[in-house]
């Protein structure tokens, strides 16, 4: 991968560090900046009212994020991938130059570097039984990062981490036993006796899918505060480009590294806790006989993937029918059906999808604001990425307050992944 480029490259694409970012939003946040109100019976926002979490329902009540060193300006990657894997294909290369375009990705953080191919040249060398050596990079990394979002993530909640109960820790990126989540609780700390769940290889919706199950955790056992984990590394697909293997670029141009945590618990304390989301309801579903849609084997080589150019239609096709379920419970929704109405925290797996349900949807080019945003800054890193789209979310509602609008305070958090899996929470914005 190339090397880093000097920190002024960052100000062309980002005006903040991820880091400084987020704690001049939490900041802002634990200052009570951030207040609408209530809705109404029809929907309209009760200016001067602090939103309250319903009883019972789970609320995220902290986000942390987590990312590897290097950092790959998506304008200098060509080069360096072509470099570092020793190719000279120049079909290839104008491939990847023109999908490096296409993707929208700006910057993107990755485990892949100098150091890493120096110690495993075979990583770069085709058809070598390499998958010992991924294994052993991205065991290490995936638990590393986790552990520094879901420490990020309990600074911003403000109370001790001997108050976790539970643990879900969510990755593709590894494959060991005792799995991620023992070594996640032990690098963090956490209890003995924390109840530990994993889930492995759920791919783009495996964030949204362990934010369900965190939810029916932390409103199955009251008290409980759930610490929701994700981490992924690119390096366990990580290979040379190939003329055999063209969709292999795909990935090249936009996936990205890095981790996020969150805090999921009901009936947040009053004074010590501020909720940001409440989880109202929440779905899953597959779509019959599309499981070769989005493809992934583990074999000696690592991870190969396969996504077929029908994903972005397939999602299109059945988006509103899903979103329409999710929606059920909401006032007064079918009766307009006013997609605008609501906020959208949707994984940015690609801009074609994000385009293709903007346009099914009818909506407004800034509902989605917030995860092309992600997309730009971190690329599609799997799982992660509805951390740092929820992050962002918190900051234009901040902008939209602050602005003297009315910020939507229902809306939907929503993932895609192998299966074809659709993920899906009805949601209420607390946070703005």
């Amino acid at each position: 991968m190339p090397e880093l480029q000097p920190c002024t490259c960052l100000t062309d694409h980002i005006s903040q560090s991820p880091a400084s970012s987020a704690s001049a939003l939490w900041r802002t946040f634990a200052a009570g900046e951030l207040k609408v109100g209530n809705m109404g019976e029809k929907g309209n926002v009760q200016k001067g009212v602090t939103k309250q979490a319903n009883p019972g329902k789970a609320t995220i009540l902290a986000l942390g994020k987590a990312f590897p060193h290097q950092l790959v300006m998506q304008e200098y990657l060509v080069d360096g991938y072509f470099r570092d894997t020793n190719c000279d294909n120049p079909e290839l290369k104008q491939k990847l130059t023109r999908l490096c375009k296409t993707t929208t990705v700006k910057t993107r953080y990755v485990v892949m570097c100098e150091e890493i191919l120096k110690k495993f040249p075979e990583l770069a060398v085709e058809g070598l039984p390499t998958v010992k050596q991924r294994l052993e990079i991205c065991n290490e990394a995936v638990t590393q990062m986790a552990i520094e979002a879901s420490q990020v993530c309990v600074r911003n909640w403000g109370r001790p981490l001997s108050d976790i109960t539970h643990l879900v820790y969510v990755s593709s990126s590894e494959a060991r036993l005792p799995g991620g989540d023992l070594y996640l609780a032990t690098g963090l700390g956490l209890h003995p006796q924390t109840q530990r769940t994993m889930l492995y290889f759920m791919g783009c919706s495996g964030g949204v899918s362990g934010l369900r199950v965190a939810k029916d955790i932390a409103e199955n056992n009251p008290g409980s505060r759930v610490l929701l984990a994700t981490s992924e590394t690119t390096i366990i697909g990580f290979k040379p480009p190939s003329a055999d293997r063209p969709y292999d670029l795909v990935g090249v141009a936009l996936f990205g590294d890095g981790a996020g945590a969150m805090i999921i618990g009901s009936d947040p304390i009053v004074g010590s806790e501020r909720p940001l989301f409440e989880l109202h309801t929440a779905a899953q579903k597959f779509l019959p006989h599309t499981h070769k849609i989005i493809d992934g084997r583990l074999t000696e080589e690592g991870i190969s993937f396969k996504l077929a150019r029908e994903l972005p239609q397939i999602i299109e096709d059945n988006i509103e029918g899903f979103c329409d379920m999710l929606m059920a419970d909401v006032l007064g929704f079918n009766e307009d059906k006013d997609y605008n109405k609501l906020f959208w925290a949707v994984h940015p797996g690609g801009p074609a999808i994000l385009n293709r349900i903007e346009k099914r949807l009818d909506l407004m080019p800034e509902k989605l604001n917030a995860s092309r945003r992600a997309l730009m800054d971190y690329g599609n890193a799997s799982s992660n990425t509805i951390v740092y789209v929820l992050e962002y979310m918190m900051e234009e509602g901040l902008k939209i307050e602050r602005d003297g609008r009315d910020a939507a305070e229902w809306g939907l958090i929503l993932a895609f992944g192998p299966g074809i899996t659709f993920e899906g929470i009805l949601a209420r914005n607390l946070s703005a």
